[in-house]
């Protein structure tokens, strides 16, 4: 494991690596890879207060208005694209905010894409698979996306190429299969256990393929299809658009592939999304159109899952995280396991 520490350098085999490095062009005093992980960290230790008892509103807030904290003290110019919300919803991190440093010369202008909590419900109830999770990349490469829903598809390096939304499900599995030297007997396929998904369900279960029903979390479950060792093959069906640019983030780092398409529940949403620059608003976008260029993308864990572990109170005021970041431009995946001393810095 890697283990960070707060003097903004990494610690390795007793090695020490300088942790400057240059970010599109600029050259910057600190690792941003692990600044944004310190934002990840700060909102999962904030909310994992609230596990397990019951209260998602305020486990949500409590993510917020860390992360929200925690990007004042990183050196860029960035506005939230991907958010909880608009600008009326506040004080949730809503589109259009300007987080870190407006004011600071010569620091980069970026788009940010966020969940301070993925996974609500589950953090309220102490479930499987709660993260904090963000996303950066140049200023006007996310899909600037209205929150609402979005029909979404996804696959690991392995099976890149073999999804294609226009597909139907028993088409896109028995490619991925064959794709992946697979019988479709031997594919699973992560779906939201959702009313919606019946039809879907019940489709693949004909098919003989299996399934693995997840009951929230999109986006840890987009990265588990990605990642080879976690036995997930596929993600079909449709949920959050937000989760859904979050998601396409991790997949360009982990190499895999993605595509979505708006689904509207009313005619007010279809209006935002035009009014929001989308020319075709029933558009399938692929991977490259949700996440472009360069993509950076840091989640740790709040509860225990498949992907990262959740935090851990250890005694005398301290606690321990796991986090996942990854980047795009280099395929670079770093695991960083945490030890937080409160007694010589500040709760989140």
């Amino acid at each position: 494991m890697i283990q960070l520490d707060d003097t903004n350098r990494v610690q390795h085999d007793f090695r020490v690596y300088d942790s400057s490095f240059m970010f599109w062009g600029v050259t910057m005093d600190r690792n941003l890879a692990l600044e944004f992980v310190r934002i990840t960290e700060a909102a999962a230790l904030a909310c994992s207060k609230w596990m397990g008892r019951g209260q998602e509103k305020q486990a949500d807030q409590a993510a917020v208005d860390a992360m929200r904290t925690a990007f004042d003290s990183v050196r860029i110019k960035g506005e939230v694209v991907i958010g909880e919300g608009e600008r009326d919803q506040a004080p949730m991190l809503y589109i259009g905010e300007k987080v870190g440093q407006p004011l600071a010369v010569d620091a980069p202008e970026v788009d940010i894409a966020l969940d301070p909590l993925e996974g609500t419900t589950l953090c309220a109830t102490g479930g499987v698979g709660a993260i904090s999770v963000i996303a950066v990349a140049q200023k006007g490469h996310f899909l600037n996306a209205p929150d609402t829903y979005m029909d979404k598809i996804a696959c690991g390096p392995l099976a890149k190429g073999a999804i294609d939304l226009d597909l139907s499900p028993t088409e896109n599995i028995k490619n991925v299969a064959l794709k992946l030297g697979k019988s479709v007997s031997e594919v699973t396929v992560v779906i939201l256990d959702r009313p919606r998904h019946t039809t879907l369900i019940n489709e693949v279960r004909e098919l003989g393929a299996r399934i693995h029903l997840i009951s929230d979390g999109d986006v840890s479950a987009c990265i588990a299809a990605g990642w080879s060792e976690s036995g997930i093959d596929m993600l079909l069906g449709i949920g959050g658009a937000p989760e859904g640019v979050l998601s396409a983030a991790a997949l360009r780092c982990l190499g895999g592939d993605f595509q979505g398409r708006l689904k509207y529940r009313n005619d007010q949403e279809r209006q935002r999304a035009i009014s929001m620059g989308l020319s075709d608003p029933d558009k399938k976008f692929k991977i490259e159109e949700l996440a472009k260029g360069p993509v950076m993308f840091s989640a740790t864990g709040v509860t225990d899952g498949p992907l990262l572990k959740g935090v851990k109170t250890l005694p005398n005021h301290k606690a321990m995280t796991q986090s996942l970041v990854m980047r795009s431009q280099t395929g670079t995946i770093r695991w960083i396991q945490t030890q937080h001393d409160f007694n010589q810095k500040r709760l989140p």
